[in-house]
């Protein structure tokens, strides 16, 4: 059994608090948060789990295996540091850090450290975007020829962070993840209209280019009539849309393109037309099987799905797009070797 606190119970922090609770594979010992109210909250739901305002109490406790941090994002940096030079495991919420030096140096402590350390993009364990990956690997939909996504709400503006870091860290990593290729040049464009002092922008278009020619496109933002979470994958057999506001169906699989036909002297465009398939797959909580893996992996010694390095690769997307911004959209290149 894996003995685990949780660092931060707010928003986001107590559904961690919940599943690592339920689950009979871990014990909840801890939780630890600045703010008395919540920690007394906790309390009243869970009486026989200690609570403390005190990190380093979490971190002197010999017991405690694993560190799971969902505070605000600044905060990631030095809190999994902590933890680790403490030896625990860690899981720390997306994005890893707000900085890809600091990222490649939590990557490099754990394993120094020989920790497990994984980042909670929660996405990658749906088992709608599960059953994408299956479908792309047996080459179901053909050739991948690009991707789009859109995270649109109204409300829940941040202060600390913009949009872009806030909301983008889930569909960047989805992209990576299912398309599993190298991106070469990132561009960004984005405006802030509720916090024009600030400069933290409310809206924001990122543009990923591929080495293998693939092109995805990420719309975010906080300020929209609509709550959208959909994303959009076109290949040169089918298509896939994972549309994840349906409360049933949200995978369908469209079986239509276009037919390139070359004649004598020209070359012929047709529509190809075909059945929606909406496969079906076993629903499970996206959080409850990513704390499932976090604890089969350290249990078990094995390389998380979403670990350090894939933090890293978000974290080296997202500061690029960063850049991008600030410069007025102008395209960034990444080199392969970072």
């Amino acid at each position: 059994m894996l003995n685990v606190a949780v660092i931060g119970t707010g928003e986001w922090g107590r559904n961690l608090v919940r599943n690592f609770h339920e689950i009979r594979q871990a014990s909840l010992r801890i939780c630890c948060d600045l703010s008395k109210n919540r920690l007394m909250m906790a309390k009243e739901r869970y009486p026989y789990v200690e609570i403390t305002t005190n990190y380093d109490r979490v971190l002197e406790d010999r017991k405690i295996d694993a560190v799971v941090i969902a505070t605000p994002t600044p905060t990631h940096f030095d809190l999994a540091k902590m933890a680790l030079q403490a030896e625990k495991h860690v899981l720390v919420e997306k994005p890893l850090t707000l900085n890809y030096g600091r990222a490649q140096e939590l990557v490099d402590l754990a394993r120094s450290c020989g920790k497990i350390m994984m980042v909670g993009h929660l996405l990658e364990y749906h088992p709608a975007v599960a059953e994408m990956k299956k479908r792309i690997i047996r080459n179901d939909p053909g050739e991948v020829w690009y991707m789009y996504s859109e995270r649109l709400n109204l409300g829940r503006v941040r202060t600390m962070e913009n949009a872009l870091w806030c909301l983008a860290p889930h569909d960047i990593s989805v992209v990576l993840y299912l398309l599993n290729a190298v991106p070469i040049e990132v561009s960004a464009q984005g405006e802030s209209f509720l916090q024009k002092e600030n400069r933290i922008e409310d809206v924001v278009f990122i543009n990923i280019r591929f080495k293998d020619g693939v092109f995805a496109h990420i719309h975010v933002s906080w300020l929209d009539p609509h709550k959208v979470r959909k994303m959009t994958l076109v290949g040169s057999k089918k298509m896939m849309v994972f549309d994840d506001m349906e409360s049933r169906d949200k995978l369908k699989i469209f079986n239509k393109g276009v037919i390139k036909n070359s004649l004598d002297d020209e070359v012929e465009f047709n529509i190809r037309y075909g059945d929606v398939h909406i496969p079906k797959i076993e629903w499970a909580e996206p959080l409850r099987l990513e704390c499932l893996h976090f604890i089969e992996c350290v249990t078990k010694n094995k390389v998380p799905r979403s670990d350090g390095e894939d933090g890293l690769r978000v974290v080296r997307v997202l500061e690029a797009a960063q850049e991008s911004l600030e410069k007025g959209g102008i395209p960034v290149r990444l080199k392969e070797n970072d």
